[in-house]
Parts: C-alpha cells; structure tokens; sequence
C-alpha cells in the first residue's frame, strides 16, 4: 500500500512480553525531575546487551502528582522480575535518591503483583526513616543531607510487549533522521509508550544471532545501504541511502499498536522517505505479531 507517496510494505513485526514497572518522578520542577529520568534509564536500551530496557514516557502536571509537584513518568522493562527489581533499586537508588528534590511514587497502582522495593530502599535512612501515608499512599521518609527523600513502599509490576518495530528507508540520512524524529514525536503523544534507544531512534539495526561470530545479535545486513551490491538478498530498494530504526515497547499490545500507526503516519510525511518496512525473524524472537497495515487502520 502507499501512504502520501510511501510504500508501506505488507509485512509484520514481532514483539515478545516483557515485566516492566512504571513509575513517577516528581520533583521542585521538571528540570530536575527530568534530570533524575535521563539519569535513571541510562544505559537502557536494549536487553541485547543493556541491564534493561528503560525511557521516559512522559511529562506529568503538578495537579496529577501525589506531592503536587510536577514530574516525569518512567518505564523499566526486563525479561525476569527479579533482575527487573534489582535494576529499580540500583537505578533509584543511585540516580534518583542522590538527584535534588525527588521523590518516587508508582504508576500500577491497579497491579496485582507487588513488589516492596520502596522499602527495601528505606533501609538507606539506616533506622532512621519513617513509614507515612501521603495522599493516600503507604511511603517511607528518608532523611538525607538535603531532607528527605519519599519513596512509596510497593511498586507494581505487569506484563508488558516489548519489541514493536518499523523502519524507514530514505533517500540520505538527513531525511531519514528527519522522519525518524517526526516519528518520536508522534508516539510520544501516545502514552502508555516508550522508545529506548538514543532519541529514541536506532541506526544500527540488529537480526537474532551471527552468520559468522558466537553473538546474541548482529547487523542487519539485509537493511545496510552499502552492502546493497554485496548481498545478493539485499532488502535496500532502489535509491535507499539510509535506514532507521524505530523500536516501541508498551503497557499492551494495544498501546503498541496505536504507537506504531502514528509512528509510521508521521514519518511518511517527510519528503525523501523511500518506504516503510520491518524486519522479522520467523517467530525468532517473540510470539507477538502486528502487520504493518493493520498499526494504520
């Protein structure tokens, strides 16, 4: 099909569950709350090789935090709840706690998993913190240097869908970043979304496993412009000089979905867009399975 001049090809992407949890970030503005968000999902983009998958989902008025403070609202996800409860302590512990004026509330509050990480982190207050209701909400107040840092004792953990993906190929990279961009800016609309990687756009694109080396993943050379006349199963069309990546997880399947038709609408408005396409794996890497097509009905 064609979407304002672009090929949308008819293909499928492939996702797989993920635990994730949800959390806020408030803060005396949303300098700091974001300076703390950008800190916490460091280092947080693929589970390839990354500790976890992380990203800021979004900017949240004061009127809709617990403390009427504005704030962010952070995702975490990960293959096994342990390691993902392990990642919160460590990444709140250390990016959060130590970051000026913060404090943490959960976001799935409705989540019947819970896991009391809040009060794990309280121990740091070493006897000297106190539990305390706040809006309705059990937390723990920790003295520090600069006050107090609130944590709320239990966060929710859920299934989520990880792995949502389209590419768009374009003329050059400036306007395959351009349309990329766009895209952010579309799913950032969405809620309910993040996308992990810088900016939240890939440009180095993997497949599961190696032709040649003992690796989890590896390029993918089917999509890379300057192996178009190397490999004879090419995927490149003619006149692709740049490919980027665009990579969604989600709450749910139907969040993802909504994520990926804006996604792949805003992109195809920028001129230079060749197609849109994704890669899959044939059941490799997740049970999930979402047609292009149907992310834009």
């Amino acid at each position: 099909m064609k979407l304002n001049g672009v090929d949308i090809v008819d293909t499928f992407t492939e996702m797989f569950p993920m635990w994730f949890m949800r959390f806020l970030i408030t803060a005396e503005s949303y300098k700091w709350a974001l300076r703390a968000g950008r800190a916490a999902t460091g280092f947080g983009t693929s589970i390839i090789m990354s500790p976890a998958e992380c990203g800021i989902e979004a900017l949240v008025p004061s009127s809709k935090t617990p403390d009427g403070r504005p704030g962010v609202l952070v995702q975490i996800y990960h293959t096994d709840r342990v390691l993902l409860k392990a990642q919160f302590l460590a990444r709140i512990g250390q990016c959060v706690l130590t970051c000026p004026t913060t404090a943490v509330f959960d976001s799935l509050v409705k989540a019947k998993r819970r896991a009391k990480v809040g009060k794990s982190l309280a121990t740091f207050g070493d006897g000297f913190q106190v539990r305390d209701k706040l809006s309705g909400r059990d937390i723990w107040r920790i003295p520090v240097m600069e006050g107090e840092f609130i944590i709320e004792e239990s966060f929710g953990i859920m299934r989520g869908v990880a792995g949502g993906m389209f590419l768009i190929l374009a003329e050059d990279w400036k306007s395959g970043l351009k349309a990329a961009e766009e895209s952010i800016k579309a799913i950032r609309k969405v809620g309910g979304v993040i996308t992990p990687f810088p900016g939240g756009i890939c440009r180095s694109g993997s497949k599961v496993g190696s032709m040649k080396y003992k690796l989890r993943a590896s390029t993918n050379h089917l999509f890379c412009p300057t192996l178009k006349d190397v490999v004879k199963e090419s995927l490149i069309p003619e006149g692709v000089k740049s490919v980027y990546e665009i990579v969604i997880n989600g709450v749910n399947l139907a969040k993802v979905k909504e994520a990926l038709g804006a996604g792949i609408k805003a992109a195809a408005k920028v001129p230079g867009v060749i197609q849109i396409t994704s890669a899959n794996y044939g059941g490799k890497l997740g049970p999930y399975k979402l047609y292009l097509k149907e992310a834009l009905e």
